[in-house]
C-alpha cells in the first residue's frame, strides 16, 4: 500500500519538510512499469495560469492569489526559482536606493523606458524592499547604494516567498512545461509522466524569461510559439555578459579568477568602472557587463574585433605614473618589480600588459605609463548569449494590446511578464525590481481583465 500524507498537510510541507517520503514514492514508482506518454483531455483549471516559476512569475501568482483569484503556477523545472537563487549565490542584490528619477534612466529597449515611467512610480525600488519586510526579511544600503537582504543570500526570502504563496492557496506544479496555445486553452506536459494536457484557465500571464541561464530555465523556446500566434518579438541577444578573449594556455593557467579590482573599462566612448574578473574565456564582472551590448553590436556592424581600453590605474594620472616609472632606483628592477614598486599593482594586472603588449618590458617610463592607462584586450567574438547574466530583446511593443499594455494584442487574456518583454537594464538591481514589477503589473491587468469579461457576461 503506498504511503499518504497526513490529512491537512501543506504543499509546502510535502515538498520540503518530508523529504523521506519522496524517496519511499520514487522508489515506488521505480518499480511499476513506466508510463506511456499519454494525451490527456481538456480538464478545467483554476482562474489563471501563471507559467514560469521566476520572480516575475512568483510575484504574478501571489498579486492574483492575493486579490482573490485560484491560481494555477507552472515550472518546468524541479524547483521554483532557480535564477533567483543563482543570482543571490554571492548576495542577492535586490534593488538600488538611488532617486527613482536617475533609477528610470536605465531602461532600454522598444518596452523599457515606457514601462519604467509607468510601472516603477507604482511598485519601485522602495516597494520591493516594503514587500521584503512584509515576508520578514530586512534590507540594507550598501556602500554603492545597492540594496541586499541581511543575510545576504536569496534562500531565506525565496522560502518566504514560497510559504506565502502555499497559504495564499497557490497550485505550485514543478516540472510542467508549457508547450503552447491550443484552441481554448493552452498544453503543458508533465515532463515526469510525459502527459499532455489541455487546460482552460479564463488568463494566463506568461513568464518565462529571456534566454540567459538556459540551464536555469530560461531558454527562450517560447520566442517561436508567439511568433506563430502573431506576436512581433525582437531577437533574442547577450545583454549583460562576461566577453570573449583568447588568452595564453600560461595566462590562464596562473590568472583564471584572479580578480582586477578597481579598473575603468573604455569602449566606444563609454566607460564603466568597477572590478573585472580574468576567467578562462575572458572578462566578466560589474565592471564588464555594462559595456557587453556595445561590444556585441560592435562586433555585429565590423565584423572584426572590438577592442577594450583597461585603465588599471584610474585614479592616478599619467603624469604621476611617469614621475613614478621614472625613478633611477628603479632602473636595474625586472619589469615586474619595476610595476609593483611604482604602481602597486598585483601580478594578475602587471602579467596583464604582458599579455597585450608582448613589448611592455622594453618600453620607456612613458610609453609604459600610457599603457597602464589604456591596456588594449581585443574581443574577436560576440558575448554568449547562453552565458550572459540577462537578454536583450523580446517581445516587442507592436505586440500588446493598447487599452492593457501588457496583453498579447493576439491573444486576448493572455499577459506577458518580465525578461520576455523587449527591455533591459544594467545589473544592479535594475533586472530584479522591472521583473518583479512588470509580473505584479500583468497580474492586475489580468485581473481587470477577468472583471471585465465577468460584466460581459452578466450584461
Amino acid at each position: 500500500m503506498e504511503w499518504a500524507f497526513p490529512s491537512g498537510t501543506t504543499r509546502m510541507a510535502r515538498h520540503t519538510v518530508y523529504p523521506a517520503v519522496h524517496r519511499l514514492r520514487r522508489r515506488q514508482r521505480s518499480r511499476a512499469s513506466p508510463l506511456p506518454q499519454a494525451r490527456c483531455a481538456a480538464s478545467p483549471s483554476a482562474d489563471v495560469a501563471v507559467i514560469g516559476g521566476g520572480p516575475a512569475g512568483l510575484m504574478a501568482a501571489q498579486t492574483l492569489a492575493e486579490a482573490g483569484r485560484s491560481v494555477v503556477l507552472y515550472e518546468s523545472k524541479p524547483t521554483f526559482g532557480l535564477k533567483f537563487l543563482l543570482a543571490g549565490r554571492s548576495g542577492l542584490n535586490l534593488t538600488h536606493a538611488e532617486p527613482l528619477e536617475d533609477f528610470v534612466t536605465r531602461y532600454e529597449g522598444s518596452m523599457g523606458r515606457t514601462l519604467a515611467d509607468e510601472l516603477l512610480p507604482e511598485f519601485g525600488p522602495e516597494e520591493l524592499r516594503e514587500w521584503a519586510h512584509t515576508l520578514g526579511v530586512r534590507t540594507f544600503e550598501g556602500s554603492t547604494k545597492r540594496v541586499f537582504p541581511e543575510e545576504m543570500r536569496a534562500t531565506p526570502l525565496l522560502r518566504a516567498w514560497l510559504r506565502r504563496l502555499d497559504a495564499l492557496g497557490v497550485d505550485m506544479r514543478s516540472r510542467h512545461r508549457w508547450l503552447g496555445f491550443s484552441a481554448e486553452g493552452i498544453r503543458v506536459r508533465d515532463e515526469q509522466s510525459g502527459a499532455v494536457r489541455e487546460v482552460l484557465p479564463q488568463a494566463v500571464v506568461l513568464a518565462l524569461g529571456g534566454a540567459s541561464w538556459p540551464r536555469m530555465g530560461s531558454d527562450g523556446a517560447w520566442t517561436g510559439v508567439l511568433a506563430e500566434a502573431g506576436a512581433e518579438v525582437a531577437p533574442l541577444r547577450a545583454a549583460n555578459a562576461s566577453v570573449p578573449v583568447s588568452w595564453s594556455d600560461a595566462f590562464i593557467e596562473r590568472f583564471a579568477g584572479a580578480p582586477l579590482k578597481n579598473v575603468a573599462i573604455r569602449f566606444d566612448g563609454r566607460v564603466s568602472r568597477g572590478d573585472a574578473n580574468v576567467s578562462e574565456s575572458g572578462l566578466e564582472g560589474g565592471a564588464v557587463y555594462p559595456l557587453a551590448a556595445s561590444v556585441r553590436d560592435s562586433l555585429e556592424v565590423d565584423k572584426g574585433e572590438a577592442v577594450l581600453e583597461l585603465d588599471l590605474k584610474p585614479d592616478v594620472t599619467t603624469e604621476a605614473l611617469i614621475q613614478r616609472l621614472s625613478q633611477s632606483a628603479l632602473n636595474r628592477r625586472s619589469f615586474s618589480e619595476r610595476l609593483r614598486r611604482a604602481t602597486r599593482l598585483k601580478p594578475v594586472a602587471v602579467n596583464l600588459l604582458r599579455e597585450c603588449a608582448k613589448e611592455a618590458p622594453a618600453l620607456e617610463p612613458a610609453a609604459l605609463a600610457s599603457l597602464v592607462k589604456a591596456c588594449p584586450v581585443a574581443v574577436a567574438q560576440a558575448p554568449a548569449l547562453d552565458k550572459a547574466v540577462s537578454s536583450a530583446g523580446g517581445v516587442a511593443r507592436s505586440a500588446f494590446s493598447p487599452e492593457l499594455p501588457l496583453m498579447l494584442e493576439k491573444q486576448p487574456g493572455c499577459f506577458v511578464a518580465g525578461e520576455m518583454i523587449d527591455w533591459t537594464a544594467p545589473c544592479g538591481g535594475y533586472l530584479l525590481t522591472m521583473s518583479m514589477s512588470t509580473g505584479r503589473a500583468a497580474a492586475q491587468q489580468a485581473e481587470r481583465w477577468l472583471q471585465a469579461q465577468h460584466s460581459e457576461t452578466c450584461q
